[in-house]
């Protein structure tokens, strides 16, 4: 039963990380590590696919091997988190929102940008 629930939880973790590939609010990345640690549970067939892969295996062996993230990624993350902020601001969303949003972006933009490269 358990290494059935990690499979199907790999593979719907693919599933959103592959939708995150096209929708710029969904991130890929830290589905497909879901994916990756869920397969180790349950199918090194499907580990060693998704860490094989020629797209989503160096991100996945940089942040398994040494906690990194590209500074491709890093970027790219930093931007999107702040055009998500621009966003609300632009739409006039309440202060509280814009406060919790705000503090919750700090923090994961610190999580990424102290990550080595």
């Amino acid at each position: 039963m358990s290494r059935f629930f990690f499979f199907a939880l790999g593979w719907g973790a693919v599933g959103l990380g592959l939708l995150g590939v096209v929708l710029p609010v969904l991130p890929t990345t830290p589905f497909l590590l879901v994916a990756a640690f869920a397969f180790g549970k349950s199918s090194p067939r499907a580990r060693a696919w998704l860490i094989d892969h020629a797209h989503f295996g160096p991100t996945i062996r940089d942040w398994e091997e040494r906690g990194a993230i590209s500074r491709r990624a890093k970027i790219l993350a930093t931007t999107m988190m702040g055009a998500v902020l621009v966003f609300s601001i632009w739409k006039g969303l309440p202060l509280w929102v814009l406060l919790t949003q705000g503090t919750l972006i700090l923090a994961g933009a610190a999580f990424v940008l102290t990550r080595p490269d």
